[in-house]
């Protein structure tokens, strides 16, 4: 209508003739007097529709579109993704075609809702170093060739916008506390506040408003690294949302395409150096001309130092078994014999168990996680545990289970040994050795025994003691004879003296 108003305007108000609108507007006169004459409206043209190399993957994106909608939203893939999908199966088009294609989609899916009040919200601003939010997510990464799912924990600086991860196998307390240290580290100090959901490792129960009764496990992290923790309100994911789409970025592109990786310890090494990496490539929204380095730069000075890490574990009270063994998350782990049938403190570690008992540390093992509990539990032995139980019962050398892992110099000595009568309690005293001496030189004087080809107790033992000796010491150069600088003189009228004195008496 706005063309039918010009024209009209043209004419009646200003009084121009009908050739020169005709001149202006590319109509014929014979149209602009049916405009004139109110007698037709202003015609609707269809949308020109120009070729696309789009429009023979127009149904299949449609598709991808569709099904994308209905996952959740953790798992939806990316107008990016399905761009590079699209290009593996053929699509030679550039990505705004693709992208203008799905906001036209997503508006013609969406026509019927508007936005409401509850989608309005308050841009934030924050101080150098004044707070840092975190959050987990799930991922799913190819460790050592097998796809594991990982608990990734998020942080990032409210500021200057630098990120940091660490992946972990679970959520628990042991891993929040490596996690903050390393994420400090990382960052070069400990801002004033940290945001935080309402995590069940860090909030025992969500009172009215901010009452939070605060874990105590938690807290003392807290109180070790001095910043305050702020809790958002239930299903409030806006509160922090700067770490919410850092979580969704991540996802959806930087583990879109990782290598694989050997072990768990690589993993967290690439991440963080592809997070320092990221902070040098990236511009910070809102100071498009700084990067995220140069805006922490900033932050440093007004962050706290980085003390040692906080001694994170979890304990738990264990009773050890009559095998000397102990159960923890579906595995068995084995405690010095002269504590079984006994109650002992296990205290955990995001990658190691350590054991105490009486105030000292008696053992500890490399922390084995199990992929899916369906799996049964692993047991993990160390001979030594068993050293004191072989002295009475040599016999369980044979076939005893925790023996299986000896050094391959052991083992051969055992078979060699148990063709002889007598040969397991042998074997029990050689390996008593590993208790008073060094286990390297034991295993030396085991190979030297066997390099005699009958080896026995008696060779170890004189082998072990030749290693023990002292080297010989260099010869001792002695100092100078002492000379007298004030020679007595002889005297004898001194001994005449003495004797008339005594006669007089």
């Amino acid at each position: 209508m706005a063309l039918l108003s010009v024209i009209r305007r043209w004419h009646f108000r200003e009084g121009m003739p009908i050739r020169e609108i005709a001149r202006r507007t590319g109509l014929s006169r014979n149209t602009v007097r049916k405009y004139l004459a109110g007698q037709v409206v202003e015609p609707a043209y269809p949308a020109r529709k120009s070729p696309s190399n789009l429009d023979d993957y127009g149904e299949t994106l449609t598709n991808w579109l569709f099904r994308e909608s209905r996952r959740h939203r953790k798992q939806r893939r990316t107008v990016k993704q399905l761009y590079r999908d699209l290009v593996s199966i053929g699509y030679t088009g550039s990505y705004d075609r693709v992208a203008a294609f799905a906001r036209q989609w997503r508006r013609t899916q969406d026509e019927s809702k508007r936005l409401s009040a509850r989608n309005v919200y308050v841009p934030l601003q924050f101080a150098p170093g004044e707070a840092f939010q975190f959050d987990w997510s799930e991922d799913w990464v190819r460790v050592n060739g097998v796809s594991t799912k990982l608990q990734v924990a998020h942080f990032k600086l409210c500021y200057s916008r630098a990120f940091f991860m660490r992946a972990y196998l679970t959520q628990s307390h042991e891993m929040l506390f490596d996690a903050h240290y390393h994420a400090f580290r990382t960052f070069g100090g400990i801002p004033l506040r940290g945001i935080y959901d309402n995590m069940k490792t860090a909030v025992d129960k969500i009172g009215r408003g901010k009452e939070r009764q605060i874990n105590k496990r938690f807290y003392a992290m807290v109180s070790h690294y001095l910043f305050e923790p702020e809790f958002c309100n239930p299903a409030s994911g806006w509160e922090k949302g700067q770490i919410e789409k850092a979580v969704l970025d991540a996802r959806h592109g930087l583990w879109y395409d990782v290598p694989n990786f050997a072990s768990l310890q690589e993993l967290n090494h690439w991440l963080e150096q592809r997070c320092q990496t990221l902070w040098q490539e990236t511009a910070h929204p809102g100071i498009k001309v700084r990067s995220l380095a140069e805006c922490l730069d900033d932050e440093l000075g007004e962050m706290m130092p980085v003390p040692v890490a906080f001694d994170g574990f979890v304990e738990h009270s264990k009773r050890v078994s009559s095998t000397c063994l102990i159960t923890f998350e579906h595995n068995r782990y084995s405690v010095p014999a002269s504590f079984a049938n006994r109650t002992i403190s296990l205290r955990v570690y995001p990658a190691r168990l350590v054991i105490v008992a009486e105030a000292h540390v008696v053992a500890e093992h490399v922390r084995v996680f199990n992929r899916e509990k369906s799996t049964p539990g692993r047991t993990i032995y160390d001979w030594r545990h068993y050293l004191s139980v072989v002295q009475r019962k040599p016999g369980a050398l044979r076939n005893g289970a925790p023996f299986a892992s000896l050094p391959d110099s052991f083992r051969v000595l055992q078979t060699k040994l148990l063709k002889h009568p007598g040969g397991d309690r042998e074997m029990a005293d050689i390996l008593a050795l590993v208790l008073l001496h060094d286990e390297a030189l034991v295993e030396q004087a085991i190979n030297k025994a066997l390099e005699l080809g009958e080896p026995s107790k008696e060779h170890v033992l004189n082998c072990l003691s030749r290693l023990e000796q002292p080297q010989r010491p260099r010869d001792l150069i002695p100092p100078p004879a002492l000379k007298l600088v004030n020679e007595p003189l002889a005297n004898t009228a001194r001994y005449d003296n003495l004797r008339r004195t005594r006669h007089e008496h």
